[in-house]
């Protein structure tokens, strides 16, 4: 493997995404290693050959198009906005974090405008009277494409960096269109959400360029390493595994039993194990992997049928039969999940 080949892993440096990824990293054995936090630059000691640069979230997703990054972690709406629609960029991971939403928000005056088919209505009557309807945004491309497609045809987009959420009150448009979390602060400027006014739900995603065998053999198997240690570990977050001692004739009986039980027959079934005592005779241990809502389910069910000292774990991997990570990344064309 040419180690002058590092596969280059671009991260927030400063925002709202910026210390959940470093967190991520760290909780999947993957921690970032810095050395001043004035430089831009670090390593992954666990997994060598991989150079991490800390960039501008808004700059990332470039970086990755122009080729001077492999992967970075990134808003799924700053991607979707910025990435080249000629590109082979692709989200590659779903991170689960930095939930939000791209929304349109209309004054909460426009008692009568509900809905995206009232903005649709209401631009043509903007056009009749000789304007547009201005809408104050970010991300011009997406939102032209939501408007296009729900059948609103005549609107000009007002690109602003700053808050959006005044740009009605202060007269330079009409309505938004912002990222809300919660959509509080919509509301705390007179605001309002419309039914088909959602353009995209955010969260944080690995994204990377198309990695190719025979080309980019070393920074493939460090990209493959890298997003199968993450997507192993998002995995494990969603289960549990549960352990109980139960009495029983044999594990084929015991087996049965809780296979006839669906709180407590696991995602593949269970594991039974002979427990060996000085005292007695025909114990077992039972093991089964549940999902995070049906643990307590299990739980209680293992007790009503004897399950005693029930102990509970959580894994800090599941590795799946197939890695779809690097299905994604080496995918011709953009994916599914792009």
């Amino acid at each position: 493997m040419d180690i002058n080949s590092p596969l280059r892993l671009s991260i927030p440096s400063s925002g709202a995404l910026a210390k959940p990824a470093l967190d991520l990293l760290r909780a999947c054995g993957l921690g970032v290693l810095r050395t001043n936090s004035r430089t831009y630059t670090a390593e992954i000691p666990a997994l060598p050959g991989v150079a991490v640069s800390f960039q501008r979230g808004s700059d990332i997703t470039q970086k990755i198009d122009e080729g001077s990054a492999d992967l970075g972690i990134v808003g799924k709406d700053r991607f979707l906005e910025s990435r080249r629609v000629d590109g082979e960029t692709r989200v590659i991971i779903e991170l689960g974090f930095g939930r939000s939403q791209l929304v349109l928000g209309v004054p909460d005056a426009w008692v009568d405008v509900t809905s995206i088919a009232d903005i649709s209505e209401l631009s043509m009557e903007f056009r009749a009277e000789g304007s547009d309807l201005k809408i104050a945004t970010k991300y011009p491309r997406l939102v032209e494409r939501h408007l296009l497609a729900s059948g609103v045809n005549y609107f000009s987009l007002v690109q602003s960096s700053g808050t959006l959420e005044v740009a009605p009150a202060m007269g330079f448009a009409d309505i938004i269109a912002d990222i809300t979390e919660s959509g509080t602060t919509m509301r705390a400027n007179h605001l309002k959400q419309i039914d088909g006014g959602t353009l995209i739900a955010s969260q944080a995603c690995l994204v990377g360029r198309r990695l190719r065998h025979g080309k980019d053999d070393a920074q493939l198997e460090r990209a493959r390493s890298l997003t199968d240690m993450i997507e192993a570990h998002l995995a494990a977050r969603k289960l549990y595994s549960v352990t109980a001692n139960m009495k029983g004739d044999t594990a084929e009986d015991v087996a049965g039993y809780v296979l006839d039980h669906a709180d407590i027959s696991g995602l593949r079934g269970p594991t039974i194990s002979k427990v060996y005592t000085r005292d007695a005779e025909g114990w077992f241990a039972v093991t089964v992997i549940v999902e995070q809502s049906r643990l307590l389910a299990a739980v209680e069910q293992l007790r009503s049928v004897g399950g005693t000292s029930v102990t509970v774990s959580q894994p800090n991997y599941v590795f799946d039969s197939s890695h779809k990570a690097y299905e994604r990344l080496t995918a011709n064309g953009v994916g599914r999940k792009s």
